[in-house]
Order: structure tokens, then sequence, then C-alpha cells
């Protein structure tokens, strides 16, 4: 189906969003009139830039507070639906969105709505324009979708139909019976469907729609089936983002724009308009790439944790480094991941950096196919002809995702790149348990829409985390199982983010006193504890004897959740911009330990 998105949407002037919209691959667009008021260029331009770029207009929005007014009110109406009809015909567009009425003066009459609107559609019928009626989840009078409709039915005209936007509907709590009345409405009078997801928030809907709207799959509206029902009554028009969200109005509009496109793309495939490649999802973490200027101090700190360099790259700077199934790339070439990583100032991360993340993925090409459809920037990769050939794209954040598959006979294997040196894998850490990243501000939800769309994860709960100065944001999404774990933390402001901006890599082990005992008699520093957490510890558990006294010794922090499942886990401390959590789950435990970030936040601050 057609694509397009709302100017307001976007940051920036005019003429940036409508370039934005059209690299991104948008087939038009719905013009703000707040957009074009505030634009240098005269309706004519705008209709030739947008004819330009590939563009189309599909509607210019909004009108407001038009119908159910005193006569004297509405005739004032019609003299100013004139003149925005010709600045439409100027702009060679041709369907108006008109929102039901919000004012405190509106009247409560359904047939003086209907016979206005009807009135206002006669003189846009002489125009060549349609008027599409919405109903606002806060209007006066006329708040939802059906009531909408019962007027345009009543006063049954060409030119007169209905707007349907995802937001007003879902907003409201609308049960899934009462979507089903959708298709009660013929496809022809749904003259515009408007789409929106939000997060899940008990707030007043104006404040609610104005700030927190997102792309569909951010949030937590159930935008697919509303939208299977419209297709269902026979909509064939565009799919159409309108969201109002702060976040989006200060970032990049080109991300922006991209990540919308996305959003309808994955909506195709979930509301069953159009199939995508079928979904690969990660069976866990194939190695992850550290790169760095300064290899000394991660050396140290990896064979404090008991890695060992199992091999070189044949061909570039680059040593492996594995204990049990977990693998690190050391890169300390000039030519990395980490000269290509950026932070939302777009200035090179400094010092040791988490650059990329092998997925040990059941079919890496079929992964990458995937990726590529839901917009995933492919990476280019300079490789010798010797070299494994290996599919990457880039995360959201800048963070390079490989498509791996270890050690299996069907499949090529990158490890057969590096050269083995003396060192074995053995050790008391298992594989990685998960990769925590921090995301910049303005790709949070971005985030959460790529990793789920492109990888097939599901995202549990937001939860927020207590950090000395602010508040982090953090969502983890997993696979079914729980083999692949991914956490994405947002700073709490861009300020804090270029200082805070750490990464982290959580090892697992079936024994977590040993492998402290272990790392720490090899000279690794371990985060500092207060003895202030053990003591509330003693206070919400009752421990076997002598078990608190070995965390607090150890400075070991501990979880349990309402089934019982425990989880220990310890920090060591940062180096550059990474720094690595040793975790031992037992008892079927599938969290992360938020309740301890606060403590683990102010003792990295320290």
């Amino acid at each position: 189906m057609r694509k397009s998105i709302a100017t307001v949407c976007l940051s920036g002037s005019l003429t940036e969003k409508l370039t934005a919209a059209a690299r991104a691959g948008f087939d038009g667009v719905e013009i703000f009139e707040n957009d074009l008021l505030a634009s240098l260029l005269s309706p004519e331009e705008v209709r030739a830039r947008t004819a330009d770029l590939g563009l189309g207009i599909d509607l210019y929005q909004p009108m407001r507070d038009v119908e159910a007014v005193p006569e004297e009110d509405f005739v004032r109406n019609l003299r100013r639906a004139e003149r925005k009809f010709d600045v439409m015909r100027r702009l060679g567009t041709d369907t108006l969105l008109v929102c039901s009425n919000v004012s405190p003066h509106a009247l409560d009459d359904d047939t003086l709505a209907a016979d206005q609107l009807g009135r206002l559609a006669d003189l846009a019928q002489e125009f060549g324009i349609r008027v599409a009626y919405e109903a606002l989840a806060w209007g006066r009078h006329v708040s939802t979708y059906d009531h909408g409709w019962r007027i345009v039915e009543q006063a049954d005209h060409p030119a007169l139909g209905v707007c349907l936007d995802s937001f007003h509907i879902l907003s409201r709590g609308s049960e899934p019976k009462d979507l089903e009345g959708v298709e009660n409405i013929p496809g022809e009078k749904i003259f515009f469907l408007q789409l929106a997801d939000a997060p899940l928030m008990a707030m007043d809907v104006l404040q609610w729609s104005r700030h927190y709207r997102c792309f569909p799959g951010q949030g937590g509206l159930d935008v697919t089936s509303l939208v299977r029902h419209v297709v269902n009554a026979g909509y064939r028009g565009p799919l159409s983002l309108e969201v109002f969200n702060d976040v989006f109005r200060q970032a990049d509009a080109g991300s922006t724009a991209v990540d919308a496109l996305r959003s309808l793309i994955a909506l195709e495939e979930s509301a069953g308009i159009a199939p995508l490649p079928a979904l690969v999802v990660p069976s866990g973490v194939a190695f992850a790439e550290l790169a760095t200027a300064d290899p000394q101090p991660v050396t140290e700190l990896l064979a404090g944790l008991g890695f060992q360099r199992t091999g070189r790259h044949a061909g570039k700077p680059v040593e492996l480094w594995e204990q049990g199934n977990a693998r690190i790339l050391l890169n300390h070439g000039t030519d990395t991941p980490h000269s290509r990583l950026r932070s939302s100032g777009d200035t090179p991360i400094d010092g040791t950096a988490l650059a990329a993340i092998g997925l040990e993925t059941p079919d890496p090409r079929s992964a990458a196919d995937r990726a590529e459809s839901l917009l995933a920037p492919v990476l280019p990769r300079r490789r010798r002809e010797a070299d494994i050939s290996l599919d990457a794209v880039a995360a959201p954040d800048g963070t390079e995702l490989f498509f791996c598959a270890t050690r299996r006979p069907e499949h090529p294997d990158w490890t057969s790149d590096f050269t083995p040196t003396v060192g074995s894998a053995d050790g008391i850490v298992t594989g990685v348990d998960h990769v925590a990243l921090t995301q910049p501000w303005h790709h949070f939800d971005e985030a959460v829409l790529f990793h789920r769309t492109v990888l097939g994860l599901r995202p549990h709960e937001s939860v927020d985390l207590a950090d000395p100065y602010g508040l982090f944001r953090s969502r983890a999404l997993s696979d079914e199982t729980g083999a692949f774990r991914l956490v994405l933390n947002l700073a709490p402001s861009p300020a804090a983010e270029t200082r805070t901006r750490a990464q982290h890599i959580a090892l697992a082990t079936d024994d977590i006193t040993s492998a402290v005992r272990r790392i720490r008699a090899a000279g690794a520093e371990l985060l500092a504890i207060p003895a202030n957490y053990y003591d509330d510890l003693d206070a919400r558990y009752v421990f076997a004897p002598g078990e608190l006294d070995m965390y607090r010794e150890l400075d070991i922090l501990y979880d349990r959740d309402e089934h019982g499942g425990e989880f220990r886990h310890c920090y060591t401390a940062t180096v550059g911009r990474v720094f690595f959590e040793i975790v031992q789950r037992t008892g079927g435990y599938r969290g992360y330990g938020a309740v301890n970030a606060p403590v683990r936040l102010a003792a990295q601050r320290r």
C-alpha cells in the first residue's frame, strides 16, 4: 500500500522534512498547516518541490471547530474553508482533514453537524476536494469513530467521508469487539487512515497524544488489529503516520523518517498486507568486538577474567580471546568499526568501545535479507579474498551486527580467519549471558523497533533505573527461550550520555564465587559495593549461614524473583567505555537484577 508521513512527525523546516521523507522512501506526505504557514515557499513551490522529490501530497491538515456551531459562526467557517480550498488547489492535493469540534461552544446536535458538514462538502466539491472527518478522542461531543461515521452517513455526501486515526480509536481503551465496527464502514467512505502507536500511560489523553505518540510497533496499542479491520472494510488508500513526539521533533529528520518507514513495512507484515523474508531469530552471541587504540588495559582485564588469546586474524590487527563459549574480538587497527562508531553529537567515541556483535544465527544469509528489507544499513566490509564473507548491518546506535554461524559445517566459519595461538578456551565462564548497549537519547524507541522487527526479539517492559544524576530508562529484549538477550539503556539526558554512554558484556558462569576468587587472584579490579547494600539484603532475605558474608566479602550483588529464581552478579571496573558483568542464574531467573542498578550506577560514578 502507499506509504505516507505527516510533516509534523519530523524536525526541521518544511523543505528539510520533505527531503527526509523522500530519501527514506515514502510515497507521500501530509502537509501540516503550521509547516506551510512557516515556510517561505509558496504553495506552488511546495507542489513543485514534492513532485521533484517523487512525493505526492496526500492530505492537508487540519481544519478545526467547523461543525455543530451557530449559523453565523458556520458562515465564517465556510469563508475560512474557501480560502483553504484555494491553497489546497495550489498545492495539488485533494483531501482535507476536518477534526471534530472541541470548542466549549459546540452544540450537541448530530443533525446540525451532519447538515453543516454536508454544506462544507458542497463547497469542497466545487474545488475538486474531499473532506475527511476525524473524531478526536477529546472531541466536545464527537469523540469516537463510530459516532463520527454516523454523522457522515447522515450527511450522505459523496465528497464527505471519515478519517480513521489509530491513536484516537485505541487510546480510548477500545476492545477487539469495538474495532469490528470499522468493517461496517464502506471502504470507499474511509477517505484516510492515520497511524500512531503510544506507550500505555495513565494521563490526560490530550497530553498523551501531543507528546508521547510513537511509530507503530514502538508502543503498546494494537495498531495491527485496527489496520486489518480497515483493510477488510475495503480501504485501499495510504497508510499514513501522524505522530506527535517531543523527541522526534528534536532528532535528525533523516533517521526518524527511516525509522518511520520501517515501522510501516513491519506493520504491513503483521497485518498480513505484504510479506517479508522470514524472521531468523539469533540463538546467541557469537562474539563481541572491542575496538581500542590502546589494547594493553583491555588485554589485562580479559586475562584477569580468565580469557586466553586463542587466535590472531591472518590479515588484520584483530585477536580472538575465548573462555568457554564466550568470545571477544580485540581490534586495535586504524580501520575498525570503532572508527565508524558515532555518538549522538556525530563525533567519534574515544577509548575502548563495544563496536560490533556477532549474532549466532541459524541462517545468516536469510537474516541479512530480512534486515535489508527492513531498511537496516548494509555495511561494506574490507576483506581479503581468503576471508570468510560475513553479512553485517548497522543498528541505530552505530553498533555493527554480524550474522554468524560458528563452527557449523553447513555454513562458513568466521573463526577460520584466525590463526590459532597457544591458549585454551577452558575456564569458569560458560558464555555470554547478555549484552547491554546505552543508546543515544533520540534513538531509544528506534532501537527497540529495529531489534524487534529485524531480529525478531520480544521487548520486555521498560524500567527506570536511578542514577545519581537522573534516571536511566532500560528495556530488555530476548528470544522466546532467553538464549539471546539484549538490554537497551537510555542515558538520563543528552549531556549525561556523553559521559555515561558505557556498554557492557555480561558473562555467564555456573559458580560465581569461584569465578570472583579467581578474578581477584589474577589481579583484576571489581566494583566495590557499599556495606549499606548488604545490610538491606539482610533485611529483605533470609540466607544460609555465611552466605551473605560471602557476598559482602566478594562484592557480589543478589536478587530473587517471586518464583524463587536467584541472580548473583558483580562488575569489573570500566575500561574506556566498556565493563564486564559476571552473572549466575539459578531457579529459572529471567531478569537482570534491575533492583541493584542504582547501587551499581552510584559505585561506577565513584
